[in-house]
């Protein structure tokens, strides 16, 4: 169906992507912003288009320049990669318009599952659990909101239907508080996402934090890979993922991952996705899904030895799973660290030049990076500047690579987060395993890893 893809995203993703494809023989070409010429997947795909300045809403948020690069060099497909606008139905639509190959599901998945109201709809009907919460939307009505909270009970959250990435959402712990934070909540949610809907759920106090990797192709096949803890989070944002997930029964594990499968093929999604949910008290319940490859899908793939990219493109092409559920293996543990170029403590963003930079390596070490020494990071993007991992026989040995690679690692000129990990890969509770979404703040608040020394 296409010979050439055009990656309409930067950094280590692009990077990724760019070898699945060389992998598979098919051309690239790589759009970037006049911040990004000199990144390394600039360097190794076959053509390269600068699509506007280092501003993303100039550049890689330019959903007809990016189709327009797409006509010019023949490019078939477009790969979004993650975030900027992998999830965005909008301009799904437009690459289904224009006649090209969107490398992911169609408009219509995104627009249902991208809508959490939608989506918990969706996932009810296929029997997901869900998070006990309103039915659909809230009301404008001031009562009915009243008794709905009454309904689902104390404290509820009240989220965005459009929102994602820890924002647009407020806990609401006492009914004299709930029709301020649904008022609030739905200002944010039409400044941030361009859409006001609002939903209440019943707000878990303690949950984990897991999902389920899922890949489904255009000839009604599906199967899940495994799940992904990734409870080691501040403000909402992912910094340490791992697989398998410590302490939940593989039986429990394996119904879930089948029932995600299922829901794949009854709402027609095609491609790569992830279902995440919170976990606590010994029950999952579905939250939102990813309609896109994951940050952390390196995890899955050094578990099962499944290529998620190139298995993406292939169903992009039309072609079949290249394997069944009964051939997945899950073999060992598996541990990614994100590194971000921030202080280590506060979380301050650190853009600037890298001086040095060398990548650890060994049995079971694994880099996900576009860093090199002279590269300047741009003060215009996300943080993210790689991905570490580590994959053992067990989790015991798999800490014991991640230890080892993260005193081997070196990055001069900027700040990064890889202090915060030494430190984490020490402590008690994460040695232990099975914590909650909650322990890193817990940990930050009481001071208890900033003495750690780099």
């Amino acid at each position: 169906m296409f010979e050439t893809v055009l990656i309409a995203n930067r950094g280590e993703i692009a990077l990724r992507v760019v070898r699945a494809c060389k992998a598979l023989g098919l051309r690239t070409v790589a759009v970037h912003s006049e911040a990004d010429a000199n990144l390394r997947h600039i360097a190794l795909a076959d053509q390269a288009i600068c699509i506007g300045a280092a501003p993303s809403s100039k550049s890689y948020l330019q959903k007809g320049e990016i189709i327009l690069a797409a006509r010019l060099t023949g490019a078939g497909a477009i790969h979004p990669g993650y975030g900027f606008l992998s999830e965005s139905a909008d301009f799904a639509e437009m690459v289904e318009n224009a006649g090209i190959t969107f490398i992911g599901p169609s408009s219509a998945a995104i627009r249902l599952m991208g809508d959490k109201v939608s989506a918990k709809q969706a996932m009810t009907r296929s029997g997901v659990p869900c998070v006990p919460g309103s039915d659909g939307e809230l009301p404008e009505d001031s009562d009915a909101i009243a008794e709905i909270g009454k309904r689902v009970g104390y404290p509820l959250i009240v989220k965005a239907a459009g929102g994602g990435g820890g924002r647009g959402m407020r806990i609401v712990r006492a009914p004299s508080d709930l029709l301020q934070a649904v008022a609030m909540t739905r200002e944010e949610a039409r400044r941030a996402f361009g859409n006001p809907s609002v939903y209440a759920e019943r707000f878990l106090e303690t949950p984990r934090h897991v999902e389920i990797q899922v890949l489904a192709d255009t000839h009604g096949n599906a199967v899940w890979l495994g799940e992904r803890d990734c409870s080691m989070q501040r403000r909402n944002q992912k910094i340490i993922e791992e697989s398998p997930a410590p302490g939940i029964e593989r039986t429990e594990i394996a119904r879930i991952g089948e029932l995600c499968a299922k829901a794949c093929v009854d709402v027609g999604y095609t491609g790569a996705g992830t279902f995440e949910f919170l976990y606590e008290n010994g029950a999952f319940y579905f939250i939102e899904m990813n309609t896109r490859v994951q940050v952390e899908h390196p995890v899955t793939e050094l578990v099962t030895g499944v290529d998620i990219v190139a298995e993406q493109l292939r169903i992009a092409l039309g072609e079949p799973l290249s394997m069944t559920q009964a051939d997945i293996r899950f073999e060992g543990h598996a541990i990614e660290c994100r590194l971000n170029a921030e202080n280590p403590w506060t979380f301050a963003p650190s853009p600037g030049q890298v001086t040095d930079w060398i990548a650890p390596g060994g049995p079971g070490v694994r880099v996900e990076s576009h860093m090199y020494v002279g590269y300047t990071i741009p003060p215009n993007y996300d943080s993210l500047i790689g991905k570490l991992l580590a994959h053992g026989a067990n989790r015991e040995q798999a800490v014991a690579r991640m230890r080892v690679a993260l005193d081997e690692i070196s990055v001069k000129g900027i700040d990064t987060t890889v202090p915060l990990h030494r430190a984490l890969m020490q402590e008690h509770g994460f040695w232990k395993g099975g914590f909650d979404i909650h322990h890193l703040e817990r940990l930050i608040d009481a001071g208890a890893l900033s003495g750690v020394k780099a």
